[in-house]
């Protein structure tokens, strides 16, 4: 079968004898529709932060480079294991959650999946990948998706399902008020899972107008230049002198979380959203005063999976104008990874239309 494979930085080739994957008991066997290329995609392509290393295997999956790619997909049921229960079956159109973990370290024990002590991703870490022509995935992590929402926005699902676990580490209720820093595809997603909660006031801080576009398109209530106006003055002035109940780092930059932390008001909580590179200096103090609290949030469970299909199913969240390029398994890198890198404010989400 096809499938595009890692071999390192800037060394992605699309083989066509890979050999296909067994659907073992407790799987089903996928053929991928769609598939998004991500932020951590881009990482991976540039740099192996989050990819086995070509010497050292990832500890769940054993494997090393070469890898699959594409851990935000869609695709149709093509076989189910002998012991899967459930009522997935074949034709079944899903989503799929990419998850990989260890099932016996304590975070795993305690249900918190995202916090396995050897997380990983099918797509990135092991196990296939959604640009493939078949993929095998546990079918606990295998969601179907209602008649109303195709298979390009069922791509979407993995995206929308780390906005929507970092909007539950809040607890911002129908009429709140939120800030979101940065209105790249993270952003966006958020602003999306902000407004299905029906967030009263949401801020968001973004400096290029492309992107400053898209989140008026998408829900934002007001938009803020951080190099025209003053970020805190601003959102205290939108909040009742007080500032937002809650504000979403998803920049990446040191003034960012700054402007952040001092822009929300007393009992407030920043959650990062954000992939760091590098350290950067922090005044805690930005956050003492005010008993302001700073919390982080990663991947997803499966609970977030099921409430992103929900609000789709339910019109809640619109998200098909976030796909702003559709490319092909043979053109991935020159109309994906190549885009992403050189003219990432024109792009939300590229997806790989892995059928054609």
């Amino acid at each position: 079968m096809r499938a595009l494979r890692y071999y390192g930085p800037r060394d992605l080739r699309l083989e066509h004898d890979v050999p296909e994957p067994e659907c073992l008991p407790y799987q089903v066997k996928i053929k991928p529709s769609f598939c998004g290329i991500c932020g951590s995609d881009l990482h991976a392509y540039l740099l192996p932060t989050v990819i086995p290393f070509k010497d050292a295997p990832h500890p769940v999956t054993g494997e090393t480079w070469p890898v699959t790619f594409g851990h935000e997909f869609s695709g149709d049921v093509v076989e189910v294991g002998t012991e899967v229960q459930g009522g997935l079956r074949v034709g079944d159109r899903v989503a799929v959650q990419p998850t990989i973990c260890c099932n016996q370290c304590p975070p795993c024990e305690e249900g918190y999946t995202n916090c396995c002590n050897s997380l990983g991703f099918v797509g990135l870490t092991g196990w296939g990948g959604g640009m493939s022509d078949f993929v095998a995935v546990d079918a606990k992590y295998a969601f179907k998706l209602p008649d109303n929402v195709p298979s390009d926005i069922g791509a979407m699902v993995e995206p929308l399902a780390v906005a929507w676990h970092a909007v539950d580490q809040t607890s911002i209720k129908p009429g709140g008020s939120a800030l979101v820093m940065g209105a790249g595809p993270v952003g966006l997603a958020i602003i999306q899972c902000l407004k299905a909660r029906q967030a009263k006031q949401i801020i968001v801080v973004e400096i290029v107008p492309e992107r400053k576009e898209f989140a008026m398109r998408f829900g934002a209530t007001t938009v803020i230049d951080p190099q025209e106006q003053d970020v805190v003055a601003k959102c205290k002035e939108l909040c009742d002198g007080q500032g937002p109940e809650a504000a979403f780092e998803c920049a990446g930059a040191a003034a960012s979380i700054k402007s952040a932390c001092l822009a929300i008001r007393y009992r407030g909580i920043v959650v990062n959203v954000a992939f760091w590179e590098k350290e950067v200096p922090f005044q805690f103090n930005n956050l003492m005063f005010g008993e302001k609290r700073l919390c982080t949030s990663i991947s997803y469970s499966a609970a977030d999976f099921r409430n992103v299909i929900k609000a789709l199913e339910n019109g809640l969240l619109d998200v098909g104008e976030m796909i702003t390029r559709k490319t092909t398994m043979d053109r991935v890198v020159e109309d994906g990874f190549f885009a992403l890198m050189h003219e990432k404010d024109k792009h939300m989400k590229i997806l790989v239309d892995v059928r054609a």
